[in-house]
């Protein structure tokens, strides 16, 4: 059977295609808008499609609208309680009457499909769902916190053989996403935009908020949570876009990262007591704070935790089908990777370098060519297969740089625009990590976790070390991805250090290069030495030859 999910209400529309149980393509739209996060998370948005996104599934493979047997939605306005929303109230019932008439809008959207064919699927149940029937095995845990759903913040149940029991959820407006909205907010960055800023900020500061915040964020011991309206104001000055930061607001910044840790494990405690599950699965937008994954891990009651890499609500596009395939007999299978997204073939892509007029070569060795570039301090743009499906690169879209240069890490920054206390991270071959790097989990394939970085290594690669002395790693599995995993080794065997700094192909305020064309165009505007675009090597100093 054949079942396409969406995610529209919010933010980071997405579309996921899953045939006969298996996942077969998942995209968000912003890859496709250019739009960064696919518009803006107010209701007056609601009515926005993911119409590229799902349009393109359906042709990588083969199938038209009338072709599917159901579409997810991953929001059921049934579910919805005047009053109790906790976010826009004002305007909450044009959110409801936008989802309400999805299905006529999805008829037009995609000519042949039957609105009759729309279900809606409840917005955590579509999170949980994506996490726990694409995780790698069939009974877990699951914990869901994000910002909000319907009417709730959080579920925490259980998978058993496919199928989910809630055990817990947490009523509006009590949130722990919302309450990390507010301080991304009030830190001058961008709601339901620039969260792991902030995770980033708490880095340079020291938790003396941490009593006041207690008081006001605190569990129930039923499996839910309290957060009590906050003055941040009282704690920090409000910030507006571009003013620099002070210590007030690091430390509030660490402070409210500390706490929602805390809850967090408190959480998965009140989980694991209930379930006797040995696995954690993750989904939400919470779930994106590696730092927070990592210390559920290292401290909390689980023995493994797995987080979806599109944990945000690009993610219950994926779950709604998921959960659709479920609920039809057919046993959902894990995903297979984050690379879900466009691939070209070697003709497609020099088709593409022909008509936009530059030259370019086509190494015997790319992988040896790569490394030799990398190792002699030059950045490369780095575009191969399908593109990932989630917020992080891991090898698809990335930047790569020389990790022993402590400058990289500014010029990196540079070269994206964006703030400097801004991290970049490292990858790594899966068998090398644990050489390198301590306490969180390996393998870790979806940089959703951060490690410790081993102290005789930190001076050897100090580009990919965050100021409190870890990094947020991507493991390359040789047998999952060859030519990274070649890359590595011949760059290795050039400086002696098995570690390549990645971070995301675009530049500050822009989604994530995905076709050949943004590529090109990111290319151009920045000062990147080198673009591989599949088998074909790029330099700039060729293109721009005076």
């Amino acid at each position: 059977m054949k079942f396409l999910g969406l995610n529209a209400i919010f933010h980071d529309p997405a579309a996921a295609l899953v045939v006969d149980g298996e996942v077969v393509a998942a995209a968000e739209e912003e890859r496709f808008s250019r739009r960064k996060h696919g518009k803006r998370p107010v209701p007056f948005s609601a009515w926005e499609l993911p119409e590229q996104a799902a349009a393109w599934c359906l042709a990588e493979a083969g199938l038209k609208p009338e072709d599917l047997d159901a579409v997810a939605y991953s929001y059921d306005p049934a579910l919805v309680r005047p009053g109790q929303q906790g976010l826009d109230e004002r305007w909450e019932d044009l959110r409801t009457t936008y989802a309400q008439r999805a299905p006529s809008f999805l008829a037009t959207a995609l000519p042949g499909l039957d609105p009759a064919q729309v279900r809606y699927v409840p917005h955590h149940v579509a999170h949980a769902a994506s996490a726990g029937l694409a995780a790698p095995y069939r009974d877990s845990a699951v914990l869901v916190c994000d910002g909000r759903g319907e009417a709730v913040s959080h579920l925490a149940g259980r998978y058993a053989d496919g199928e989910l029991s809630v055990l817990a959820t947490q009523e509006l407006p009590h949130s722990l996403g919302l309450m990390y909205e507010e301080v991304t907010e009030h830190l001058g960055f961008m709601r339901s935009s620039d969260e792991y800023k902030v995770m980033a900020l708490a880095s340079y500061g020291e938790p003396r908020f941490l009593g006041e915040l207690r008081e006001l964020i605190r569990t129930t011991g039923d499996g839910g949570f309290r957060v009590e309206p906050i003055d941040w104001a009282g704690y920090a000055k409000r910030l507006g876009r571009g003013e620099t930061w002070s210590e007030d607001h690091a430390d509030l910044a660490a402070s409210v990262q500390k706490r929602l840790e805390e809850v967090l494990l408190e959480l998965a405690g009140w989980l694991h007591e209930r379930t006797g599950e040995r696995r954690l699965t993750m989904a939400g937008g919470v779930a994106l704070n590696c730092v927070a994954n990592t210390r559920l891990l290292a401290e909390g009651p689980f023995d493994e935790i797995w987080v979806q890499p599109a944990a945000g609500d690009a993610g219950t596009a994926l779950g709604g089908a998921l959960h659709l395939a479920q609920a039809s007999g057919e046993p959902a299978a894990p995903m297979p990777g984050a690379d879900l997204g466009r691939g070209w073939t070697d003709e497609e892509l020099a088709a593409w370098l022909g008509t936009a007029r530059v030259p370019y070569e086509r190494p015997a060795d790319l992988a040896a060519a790569v490394a030799a570039e990398l190792a002699a301090d030059r950045i490369v743009a780095w575009f191969q297969g399908r593109s990932e499906y989630g917020p992080r690169a891991l090898g698809r879209r990335s930047l790569m740089a020389h990790p022993g240069r402590a400058a990289n890490t500014e010029r990196l920054n540079d070269v994206k625009g964006r703030e400097q206390f801004r991290p970049i991270a490292p990858m790594v071959l899966a068998e090398r990590a644990g050489e390198i790097f301590t306490r969180g989990p390996i393998p870790s394939p979806y940089m959703l976790f951060v490690h410790d970085v081993r102290p005789e290594w930190r001076e050897r690669i100090p580009a990919v070390v965050h100021v409190d002395g870890t990094a947020r790693i991507q493991t390359v599995d040789r047998a999952d991805d060859p030519l990274l995993a070649r890359m590595l080794e011949e760059f290795e065997a050039r400086t002696g250090l098995p570690v390549v700094v990645n971070t995301s192909l675009n530049t500050a305020g822009r989604p994530m290069v995905d076709d050949p064309r943004d590529a090109l165009e990111c290319f151009g505007s920045a000062p990147v030495d080198l673009l591989v675009l599949g088998p074909y090597l790029i330099r700039r100093g060729q293109v721009f030859a005076s």
